[in-house]
Order: structure tokens, then C-alpha cells, then sequence
């Protein structure tokens, strides 16, 4: 059973893409919690519950699971990401409800599957579960609806959990941020975007703001695993200093822009870091191209004559262009990294951050590196 779509229509798409929006673990956790704390002081679920999110909309939830036993409730909602390639699609998520004493207020547990934050730099305090502030929020304010209209004191104690979380967690940033034991409860608005690539952006956010708070002073943005290895080579990072960022240049380093460290290495494959050097910012291919006759100007800067980048021009691939210019001694790689990393400190805008940048081929060879400037 998975959960039903806003009012407007169960197939409602976005604008534009024909890509159906879903839903946030942190909507799903109120659905829950609001059936789950409604049968608690009415002996009955609501099925479907609908609940308000931050922006209005109205969605119905239906229940996959419920108990009610003395003194809890537990009702549970399979996550439906929609068209997104959330890693949490089909999850159920359960909230657990027990009554507390009047004046207690509402207090949150980390059930099975759900982390908890072991590290600073996060947004919620250390030894605390990883059910983020805006979910939260969600869940006290439909406490506190429910309360008004059945009777109820308001003060309970919410369990979120999730089924397999803690598997499913392995393959997310949560370890490497330091929130163990399971998944975090995410969502600002309570609605996926497909394909927004916002979750990501926002954990490398969330891994900047833990490198800081861990007193890192060089942390490195890298494109892949392949990379990370690198850059532990080169410079013996610890892993809370490497940030997975994807082909996420440009949100790597605007939020470095506003929360510098002293020196920024971005790693990753030659053909994805000339993107940055011709100027972008998002590496993905479906958005952007590996520029042959940028690559030909650069070549030219190294000596290339016009036969050399006239070849260069017409390559196949970058990796092509490299191996031609490799031949016959032109340095391409060190000057696409020398203009990735000028790319790079045009965006960072004057911060007082130190960059450099390091180009490498798909086994792992570097084939390009720059100075830190």
C-alpha cells in the first residue's frame, strides 16, 4: 500500500517534466504520528489521514499498518517517492505514540532504522535522533490539531522508526556525517521533487558544516569514489573532510563561498572537471558537454600547433583529447586543472578560501593537477 497523491489528483505530475512528486520520509512520519496519536485518544484510525504541509497541500495517507495497544499507538505509511530515485522509496516508516505527563511537551525517540546524531555541525544536537527540525515542527503542530479536537493534553512521546533503515542507510551520507544507527527524517516541504538533486546538495551542505565543526581546515570536493581515494593519497584526508560531490561543483562552492575553510582540493575525472574549467557548474552529461574547442584553445596555450588542435577540436572523447596531446608532450591535463581551479575561485568570489585542483583517468592516474592558489 503506498500513499495516496496531494488534492488535485492521485496522478498529479510537475510542470513541464510529466515526473510525478512524492513524498518526504518527515510528511510520512506525521501521517503516521497524527493516525497514530488519533486512535490513541479515539480508538479508531483515521484511514486515509490527511495532513497539512508548510506550503498547504493537503495529502491522504493510507495506512499500511496500525496497532493500538494500552497506553501506544503505532500506525505505519509506505513512503512513496514518486518518479525520484529516492533510496527511501517503499520504506515504511512507523511512528510509535505513548502518552506523557501533562507539561512534558513532545518528545522524540529514534526507533529501529532511524540514526541518531553522534557528530557537531549538524542542525540537531548531538545524541539526539536524526529527525530533522522542519519534520519535527510538523509533527508538534498536527499533535497539537489533534489534541484540540479529541481531548487530549498534547504531551507525548513520538518513536519514528523505519523497516531495513539502517541498511538502507548505507548507502547515503549519514555515516559519513556522523548520524548512525539508521536514516534521518528529511524534508522541508513534505514533497519530492523528481530529479530536483536537492537531498544531495543539501548533505554536501551538511558535510561541509561537519568538516567545520570538526575543526577541519581542508576538505575536498570529489566527484566519485575513485577520487576520494585519490585525494586520501595525495593528502591523507580523514573521511570527514571529503564531500561527495557528485557532479555538484557549483553547490560545493557556493557554500564554501558563505562557510569557508582554508583550502578547498576538488578531485574528479578529466572530461568532468573541463566542464568546470569552460565554466560549468553542474558536471552531469545531460547537462552539460565536454567542450572540444576549449579544450583546442587550452591546448594551443601549451604549444599544441594548429594540426595538434585542430585533432584536439575533433577528438571523440576528452580522455582522447588528453591521450593526443599526452603524445606529443603538451601538458592538457595540468591546464584544464589550472583552469578548473581559476573557474573555481571566480565563484568563490574573494572567499578566503585556498583551492586546487587535481584531474585523474578512470583507473585512478592522476593526469592533471594544479598549484593551490
Amino acid at each position: 500500500m503506498s500513499s495516496s497523491q496531494a488534492k488535485g489528483g492521485r496522478s498529479a505530475q510537475l510542470k513541464h517534466t510529466g515526473l510525478r512528486p512524492g513524498w518526504t520520509t518527515g510528511a510520512c512520519a506525521t501521517g503516521a504520528a497524527t493516525a497514530a496519536y488519533t486512535a490513541l485518544l479515539t480508538g479508531e484510525f483515521p484511514d486515509p489521514v490527511t495532513i497539512t504541509l508548510p506550503k498547504g497541500q493537503t495529502p491522504a495517507f493510507a495506512l499500511a499498518v496500525e496497532e493500538l495497544a494500552d497506553g501506544h499507538a503505532m500506525a505505519g505509511i509506505v513512503k512513496d517517492a514518486g518518479d525520484d530515485p529516492d533510496v527511501t522509496h517503499g520504506a515504511l516508516v512507523r511512528a510509535t505514540v505513548r502518552r506523557l505527563p501533562a507539561g512534558a511537551g513532545v518528545v522524540f525517540r529514534a526507533g529501529p532504522g532511524v540514526g541518531t546524531v553522534t557528530r557537531p555541525g549538524l542542525p540537531l544536537p548531538v545524541g539526539e535522533p536524526a529527525v530533522n527540525p522542519v519534520p519535527r515542527q510538523m509533527m508538534r503542530d498536527h499533535v497539537a490539531r489533534v489534541a484540540a479536537l479529541h481531548g487530549g493534553t498534547g504531551d507525548v512521546e513520538i518513536t519514528v522508526s523505519v523497516d531495513h533503515g539502517e541498511e538502507i542507510a548505507r548507502s547515503t551520507w549519514n555515516p559519513r556525517l556522523g548520524i548512525l544507527g539508521g536514516l534521518s527524517v528529511l524534508g522541508t516541504t513534505g514533497i519530492v521533487v523528481p530529479y530536483s538533486c536537492s537531498a544531495w546538495i543539501d548533505s554536501i551542505r551538511r558535510g561541509v558544516d561537519v568538516a567545520r565543526a570538526a575543526g577541519r581546515t581542508h576538505v575536498a570536493g570529489c566527484t566519485g569514489s575513485t577520487s576520494e581515494r585519490t585525494v586520501v593519497a595525495a593528502y591523507g584526508l580523514p573521511e570527514d573532510a571529503l564531500l561527495d560531490m557528485g557532479d555538484f561543483a557549483g553547490a560545493v562552492l557556493k557554500y564554501v563561498r558563505r562557510h569557508p575553510v582554508d583550502r578547498l582540493t576538488i578531485c574528479g575525472g578529466f572530461a568532468k572537471l573541463s566542464k568546470l574549467a569552460a565554466g560549468h557548474l553542474d558536471l552531469h552529461s545531460a547537462r552539460s558537454q565536454v567542450d572540444k574547442g576549449f579544450l583546442a584553445g587550452l591546448a594551443r596555450r601549451g604549444g599544441a600547433d594548429e594540426a595538434l588542435a585542430d585533432r584536439v577540436a575533433h577528438a571523440a572523447t576528452g580522455l582522447a583529447a588528453l591521450q593526443l596531446c599526452a603524445a606529443a608532450g603538451v601538458p592538457l591535463g595540468d591546464l584544464v586543472a589550472a583552469a578548473a581551479r581559476d573557474e573555481a575561485l571566480t565563484v568563490l568570489r574573494g572567499a578566503p578560501v585556498a583551492v586546487d585542483v587535481i584531474c585523474i583517468d578512470r583507473a585512478g592516474t592522476i593526469v592533471g593537477r594544479s598549484t593551490v592558489r
